[in-house]
């Protein structure tokens, strides 16, 4: 992506539909004048009375315990430099989405117009009673020490500034998993840390903490190492002095077992690198480019143990990793600070979570065969589920055992499901789909690429690394709408239409016309069908020429699903094809099937759908809990149309022993795990999270998705194509930009898995 492209796009971004990127939303009814009079006057006095008698209150009957203030000065915004308050506030806002995407906590950014540590302190402590934690960020040093230093001192509330115990936490993890790795005593090793500021300072204090000695430890800044015998030195830069007589970089890490990274790109050569001793672990964290590139390291030294803080390589020292699961533990006890003892409870708990075995979800959303513990896997990845379940109990017993938890915890199973509830809201499925389909980009066909949605999703995809495009359509139009949208990119335009494609449409039209002579189709109307966008695009897929293809923007659905029947048709086994929608719904993802094709499918077509749809969501990482939906329950009603949905339930108990899907249901039953374990407890379903619902017709399953999507505003991926023989998918009527983005990604996932399963049967059969 172009700097202009991407300057573009991240303004647009962040001021379009409505501008930045939080907001408050009522937690309580509204409707009613009785609902309004117990929000505010006169009912919102008695628990106003309630916390006078007893402040502890407040965390009962407001949002307190679960607010935290991020809070800055825009002194030190990273990369930016002091940029002042008003241009950190998107920064501010961002950290308070991580906040509420990973651990469901609620933010408040609060931009401080001053320098002067006493103001900032003063402003602190005066609005601190709103809030359950302070999260301070992006505080230049060495203000930010004396900052969190007091606030800690004379506030009951949890205070953390995240640029120093954040990385420090992280980095100290995966540190003691490297150690581990390579056999090494973090008593005994020797370590470099390139860099003096909050965060390299916040380091090597846990380091310490966790054995590090200090007499092997160097610490360099700007102008070389920090000796003892240097002037005017910091009281921070005096604690980490060295009296080794040396200066430089290249002298201190002579022989050095771990190079700690926290400055600017580059600095670190080969030749530096060599000089280590065996089994280096070099934490190289300058960001976006580190103290050393990845490849250039791994390429010098074969045995090195490498981490970086970006995404593209393995071992990414991310600070999401920590810093909302600390305080999620640190407010769910309502710890009165977060201290040394529960940093280093984050600590372990993340260096064991990265030993466990890894989910198949995680597998799925990096692209690995399988994850294991290792140099390239020493903490976990940012989209382990998890981590929302190992890092908030350890901290939280961390402050219970350290005398800082003022509401301890007694029943942790209970508190492990509720922490898991609270992801169900978070659209995290998108956020893995999206990684995943990276991994191993495909070339997508965007049939309707003269259209400018259509288009600009197409520039997304190639810019974000989840595809390749090739885009069909009027060459001329294409080439002015890129222009329009700054799409300068390198990119494969074909029009079917064209004298261009003279040959290859001819090539097709011969392919198609053996496919379909003995269904009333002449070479001649091969020729001419092959003129249309969908039948050469879906072509091109059949042929090899693409690996999937994406439709339907503007055209009707029924129009847009046919030639990619005829052309490509259906999986060995499969008697017809159906689609599933994806909902990101509150309660977590939900699939609903089959929402465009079947109209009114039989009880053997229902089993094959609900087997198609075992199958896609295995393929997204999810474990289904299916119910077939009726407007009966378990025999209820002897109408056919309650008997074919319990007919295609035997089938699939006889067939499919270990699927988990049950029904009849009704639609509340299903979704409601409390009232169907209490009225039917003998189901495969009670107990469970229900997560894909099977519907009986055509009727039903469309209208439920698109009354979900519009009165609740849930959205919607797919349809997705079920049992295809080539991953190709038809997008509804008007898609928006960011639905095509989600189908193409959907699509380069479908033939990552189709291509896997093709590569499965040859290696069988040879």
């Amino acid at each position: 992506m172009s700097k202009q492209s991407r300057r573009r796009e991240a303004l647009l971004y962040h001021a379009k539909p409505k501008p930045g990127k939080i907001q408050v939303v009522p937690t309580k009814k509204y409707a009613t004048q009785r609902d309004l009079a117990l929000a505010y006057s006169p009912g919102v006095a008695e628990p106003c009375l309630e916390i006078e008698k007893d402040v502890n209150n407040v965390y009962k009957y407001t949002a307190k315990g679960n607010l935290v203030a991020v809070i800055s000065n825009g002194t030190a915004v990273l990369g930016l430099g002091n940029i002042g308050p008003e241009a950190s506030k998107p920064v501010m806002e961002g950290k308070g989405l991580l906040f509420k995407i990973f651990a469901d906590i609620d933010v408040f950014d609060i931009e401080i117009d001053t320098e002067n540590i006493d103001e900032f302190v003063a402003t602190v402590k005066n609005i601190a009673p709103t809030f359950g934690g302070i999260n301070l960020e992006d505080i230049k040093a060495p203000e930010a020490f004396e900052i969190e230093r007091r606030l800690k001192a004379e506030l009951n509330i949890p205070v953390m500034h995240d640029d120093q115990h954040g990385t420090a936490i992280i980095s100290a993890a995966a540190l003691l998993n490297a150690l581990e790795i390579t056999e090494k005593e973090i008593e005994k090793v020797k370590i470099v840390i390139s860099g003096a500021g909050a965060a390299a300072v916040s380091c090597t204090r846990l380091y310490k903490a966790f054995g590090a000695k200090a007499e092997n430890i160097v610490m360099l800044d700007s102008t070389g190492v920090i000796r003892k015998d240097r002037e005017n030195l910091s009281e921070e830069k005096a604690e980490f002095a060295t009296s080794r007589k040396i200066n430089t970089l290249e002298e201190a890490i002579q022989d050095a077992d771990v190079f700690v990274g926290l400055s600017i790109a580059n600095i670190v050569t080969p030749e530096m690198l060599l000089a280590m001793n065996s089994n280096p672990i070099v934490f190289a964290m300058a960001n976006p480019d580190p103290e050393i590139d990845y490849d250039l390291a791994v390429a010098t030294r074969e045995d090195l143990v490498m981490a970086t803080g970006r995404s593209d390589h393995p071992n990414q020292v991310n600070n999401v990793l920590g810093f909302p699961f600390i305080f999620r533990g640190a407010l769910d006890v309502r710890a009165t600070k977060i201290n040394e003892a529960m940093k280093m409870a984050a600590v372990t708990a993340l260096a064991d979570l990265a030993k466990q075995p890894v989910p198949e979800q995680v597998n799925i959303a990096y692209g690995e065969t399988k994850l294991n513990f290792g140099r390239d896997y020493i903490i976990p990845k940012p989209f382990d589920p998890r981590l929302i379940a190992k890092i908030p109990p350890a901290v939280a017993k961390a402050a219970m055992e350290s005398g800082v938890a003022t509401e301890p915890i007694t029943d942790w199973q209970k508190y492990e499901d509720e922490l898991y509830e609270r992801m169900g809201s978070d659209n995290k499925i998108v956020r893995l789909l999206v990684n995943r389909a990276k991994t191993n980009p495909k070339r997508i066909v965007f049939a309707e690429a003269d259209h400018l949605d259509v288009l600009k999703a197409a520039q997304i995809v190639h810019e974000e690394g989840i595809g390749y495009p090739i885009l069909l359509g009027r060459k001329e139009i294409i080439h002015e709408l890129m222009e329009q949208i700054d799409y300068e990119a390198d990119v494969e335009i074909m029009d079917p239409k064209s004298d261009e494609q003279t040959e290859k449409l001819n090539e097709y039209a011969e392919k198609f016309w053996k496919l379909r002579r003995r269904s009333g189709i002449t070479l001649y109307a091969a020729q001419k069908l092959m003129r249309e966008r969908n039948y050469f695009g879906a072509m091109m897929v059949n042929e090899g020429d693409a690996d999937t293809m994406i439709s339907g923007y503007a055209r009707s659905y029924p129009s847009t699903v046919r030639p990619v029947l005829q052309t490509i048709g259906k999986f060995e086994g499969v008697s017809k094809v159906a689609t599933t929608n994806l909902m990101l719904t509150k309660r977590g993802p939900l699939f609903l099937s089959d929402t465009s094709i079947n109209i009114d499918p039989t009880a053997k077509e229902l089993a094959k759908i609900a087997q198609m749809t075992n199958y896609t969501m295995k393929m997204f990482g999810l474990e289904p809990v299916i119910a077939m939906i009726s407007y009966a329950n378990f025999g209820s009603s002897k109408d056919p149309h309650a008997s074919k949905v319990r007919e295609a339930v035997a089938l699939l108990h006889k067939s499919n022993p270990d699927m988990i899907i049950d029904g009849e249901l009704q639609t509340d039953f299903a979704l409601n795990p409390d009232m169907l374990r209490e009225k039917f407890p003998f189901s495969k379903l009670a107990g469970k999270k229900v997560n894909a619902l099977i519907f009986p017709n055509l009727d039903s399953a469309n209208s439920n998705y698109k009354l979900l999507k519009e009165l609740n505003n849930v959205e919607s991926i797919g349809p997705i194509m079920l049992g295809m023989k080539k991953p190709v998918h038809i997008l509804q009527l008007g898609a928006s930009v960011e639905e095509i983005v989600n189908m193409a990604a959907v699509s380069v996932v479908d033939a990552q898995q189709k291509e896997k399963r093709e590569r499965d049967l040859k290696n069988r059969q040879s």
